[in-house]
């Protein structure tokens, strides 16, 4: 469930958008100053809604506070709007702008935009794309054009190792240090039978040409 800060001085805006957001099927948090939205940060929002012209901290202000601690989408909301306004609102760090009187269901589409987008992008920070083979490093797959390769959590784990450091040579005894552990009692031909399982799945898919010996050397990924 996605979370909303809604932060707005008039009582109708917020309960409205409460109500229209909880129906919504979002989890909403109100707060009608700035202080008070500080306070309720840590209801960590996936995007905050925030009236710009409010007494003692307006939204801009607040804005620029917290921005540089808080990594979601933040949309102001406010009664007019001049060239000025946008520039000074987006240098605080402001995603976008909702004029009022708005429609909900306008300002309901874009909040799930920004949201989509703020999720597609952090998905995109933990995979990296090799060609036609996708690593998602934090799912721990290996993806070829959408189909899926099983690798054992160690083949996986060597494959994580050398795709993260492309062009860079480990040999079997780092590895070895570096996947199983200092204190791991057994020695690093382990290395050797992992590789060479990896490099057969990748090899099912034409992609085994990824997973490199460097003879007398070690292993390293390439492009």
């Amino acid at each position: 469930m996605y979370k909303v800060l809604v932060v707005d001085d008039e009582k109708d805006v917020v309960s409205l958008l409460k109500d229209y957001f909880e129906l919504s099927g979002y989890e909403v948090c109100v707060a009608y100053n700035g202080q008070e939205a500080m306070d309720k940060l840590s209801f960590y929002p996936d995007i905050i809604l925030l009236d710009v012209n409010m007494p003692g901290m307006d939204g801009v202000a607040l804005c620029s506070t917290i921005r540089d601690y808080v990594p979601c989408p933040i949309l102001f909301l406010t009664a007019k709007i001049e060239d000025s306004d946008k520039i000074r609102g987006f240098a605080a760090g402001g995603d976008d702008y909702i004029l009022k009187p708005f429609s909900i269901e306008e300002l309901g589409a874009r909040v799930a935009a920004h949201i989509r987008r703020e999720h597609r992008n952090v998905a995109a920070e933990n995979v990296r794309l090799w060609g036609r083979l996708a690593i998602d490093y934090a799912a721990k797959t290996v993806k070829v054009q959408g189909a899926l390769i099983a690798f054992a959590k160690k083949e996986f784990e060597i494959i994580e190792l050398l795709s993260l450091n492309p062009g860079q040579v480990f040999d079997r005894e780092r590895i070895y240090e570096r996947i199983w552990g200092y204190d791991a009692e057994g020695d690093a031909d382990v290395v050797t039978e992992h590789v060479r399982r990896a490099r057969a799945k990748l090899r099912e898919y034409g992609e085994d040409y990824h997973l490199e010996t460097v003879w007398g050397m070690g292993y390293k990924w390439v492009k």
